[in-house]
């Protein structure tokens, strides 16, 4: 490795105390140390402020921003990135973990290669942490094989500052990340794959729940009003990319 460059952990909570924990655990547990955590409580209700503040003690270099009322992640990850001082960005959901090479194997692969966008493979645990699946991925991200199909997962994501500093992530509940990864692509950015499998991200109760409605109402605004795609066209691309999701359900 060149040299050990800061890298700004994002993470947004709104939430998830039965897991938060685990996730910092897993944080502290890199074997890769130069890092700040910009850690985002997104919530109106405040009474879980003091909680987690005790936990997040353990880690020495950090920034916790207390939103005001619920803006939701898009919104959240976007004050995160303003506020981080770090030259590359990784981003880890609230009730997600990494393994403990996670950050150094990947910060590696990038200054070897000069990538400014790299995402992994990923493991798929429950509710209990055991692993019940695993979301392979043996190519590189573009604009024709992404359109369809989000394969890459948020928490297996680093993104270098400067190329994310031009973009941020739209304003919608859900797809944010999506919209964000094809922006990306369609702007010519180019999205590495990193052939290793360095994170987990947990399949709970509250994900399978979470509004149907919302999901494709969200899928929609993102060919629509996002890509720019004719009406119905984007009806066409949100029915392919539910098919699928619900095909990659059972792999």
């Amino acid at each position: 490795m060149k040299k050990k460059p800061l890298i700004s952990i994002v993470i947004t909570y709104y939430r998830k105390r039965k897991f938060i924990e685990k996730t910092i655990n897993s944080i502290l547990s890199q074997t890769y140390k130069n890092y700040e955590l910009i850690f985002v409580y997104d919530d109106e209700v405040k009474n879980e402020i003091n909680f987690l503040k005790k936990i997040l003690t353990k880690i020495k270099r950090k920034k916790i921003i207390i939103n005001s009322k619920n803006l939701g992640v898009a919104k959240a990850r976007n004050i995160a990135i303003k506020r981080s001082k770090g030259l590359y960005i990784a981003f880890i959901d609230s009730d997600d973990l990494w393994k403990k090479n996670k950050l150094y194997n990947q910060l590696n692969f990038m200054q070897k290669n000069s990538y400014y966008f790299t995402f992994t493979s990923y493991g798929i645990i429950d509710e209990k942490g055991k692993v019940i699946g695993e979301r392979n991925v043996f190519f590189d991200a573009n604009y024709k094989n992404l359109y369809y199909s989000n394969f890459i997962g948020l928490n297996t994501v680093m993104i270098h500052k400067r190329l994310i500093s031009k973009i941020s992530f739209p304003s919608l509940k859900t797809q944010e990340d999506f919209a964000l990864w094809l922006k990306l692509a369609r702007n010519g950015f180019k999205l590495n794959h990193l052939n290793q499998s360095l994170s987990f991200w947990r399949k709970s109760k509250k994900s399978l729940s979470t509004n149907t409605f919302q999901k494709i109402s969200d899928a929609f605004k993102l060919y629509y009003f996002y890509e720019k795609k004719n009406f119905i066209f984007s009806i066409y691309s949100v029915i392919v990319l539910a098919y699928n999701k619900f095909i990659k359900s059972f792999n």
